[in-house]
């Protein structure tokens, strides 16, 4: 598996995936290798029984995904060949070729439509949507997390993809012990968890917070290493209203399962990506859900989701939350039922399984695109051994 930062999973959906989908082909009897980003820990050489490949990275913004996914194909296409590789994020295309060079069959998890993030300037989105034509073109299956993706998909490039989504963790008797080291109480919290990036809309959740009259803190959890900008506008939108508490980056998995579940109500502004593993954490923490009206978070989180997209509706939802918390109550079990139903880590898994069986086997839908590239630039310019960039299924054969 290449392309993400690897395991243990301490960042974000990419290396929640890597690490539950690895461990349970793992479990099923295949060597799963996973390519992980250089860190000033001491590095692990394997992991719930996967094996970790640990190579640096440049640090830089428009850098830092690309030379690591660089050296670890390079590492891949030179060390024993992997039976398949799974890719991703599209960002990595320009380095498929050299995967399928050496006869190893790629898929690509395509991610979210990343050419529409505003974060990116003209030359980052431009590119972006070239990566994503060329994964198209060069990888031998695709892989989209989201209904809304694998539609974008087929209408765009008319490609199959394979529809694979992330499983949730279904917590139940979460403790409370961690609560009290940020002096909050069960319930008595509303909850952001969030990357600082205008798409996610933490701007406008915590200025329709400002508005609201709620009575409860609004918890941001939150950074953006690349972004002092927005981060500042964040910061602004918040002013001095005490009600609002910065916490910055949490990686301590406990904490954050405990503010998961603990939670009033989470809100959610992510609005360009497919499956979001923060909604679905939120969702399996039988959490309310209050989310950006957009089709991805309507298929997720299903008709129990309370739905906004001003700061305005931020202010009315809360109000109706605190002042109905029987609804609110509601809306949690009816989400995480849905969670506990729907996005099952085992299902995922062994979609995993038979789509890298079938690379093996030969199946490839390379060739079979026809993209309207000259529309897309267009519409830009007017606005078994499996291995995966970020994490390398290794030689992954039934034993």
């Amino acid at each position: 598996m290449i392309g993400t930062r690897g395991a243990p999973a301490a960042y974000g959906g990419f290396e929640t995936a890597v690490e539950e989908i690895g461990r349970r082909m793992v479990e099923n009897g295949h060597e799963v290798t996973v390519y992980c980003r250089r860190s000033d820990e001491r590095p692990r050489s394997t992991y719930l029984g996967m094996n970790l490949v640990h190579l640096p990275a440049l640090h830089l913004k428009t850098a830092e995904t690309l030379s690591h996914t660089g050296f670890s194909v390079a590492h891949a296409v030179t060390h024993r060949r992997p039976d398949a590789a799974f890719v991703f994020n599209a960002a990595n295309a320009p380095f498929l070729p050299a995967l399928r060079a050496r006869g190893i069959p790629v898929a690509v998890h395509v991610d979210g439509l990343e050419w529409k993030r505003d974060k990116w300037g003209a030359n980052g989105r431009r590119y972006y949507r070239w990566a994503e034509s060329m994964s198209v073109r060069w990888a031998d299956a695709l892989i989209a997390d989201a209904d809304g993706i694998s539609r974008y998909y087929r209408d765009e490039f008319a490609v199959p993809t394979e529809l694979l989504t992330y499983g949730a963790k279904i917590l139940t008797d979460t403790p409370t012990d961690r609560l009290a080291e940020l002096d909050l109480e069960p319930g008595g919290f509303h909850l952001v968890v969030a990357r600082f990036e205008p798409e996610n809309h933490v701007d406008v959740i915590v200025e329709g917070y400002r508005q609201s009259a709620a009575t409860k803190p609004l918890i941001v959890v939150g950074s953006a290493p690349y972004a002092a900008a927005h981060t500042q506008s964040i910061r602004e939108a918040a002013g001095a209203d005490p009600r609002i508490r910065f916490l910055g980056g949490v990686y301590d998995q406990d904490l954050l399962d405990q503010l998961y579940a603990h939670a009033m109500t989470y809100l959610h502004g992510h609005s360009v990506g497919g499956t979001n593993p923060s909604l679905l954490r939120a969702m399996g923490a039988r959490t309310a859900i209050i989310a950006w009206d957009v089709e991805f978070n309507r298929d997720v989180a299903g008709p129990s989701a309370q739905l906004f997209g001003s700061p305005a509706d931020v202010a009315r939802l809360l109000g109706i939350a605190e002042t109905r918390p029987e609804l609110v109550d509601a809306d949690a079990d009816a989400v995480q039922k849905r969670a506990e139903s729907v996005y099952r880590w085992d299902t995922v898994a062994l979609g995993y399984e038979a789509l890298a069986e079938r690379l093996v086997l030969g199946y490839s839908t390379s060739g079979e695109s026809h993209p309207r590239a000259a529309d897309s630039e267009r519409a830009l310019a007017a606005k078994p051994r499996f291995v995966s960039t970020g994490t390398a299924l290794s030689e992954s054969r039934r034993r």
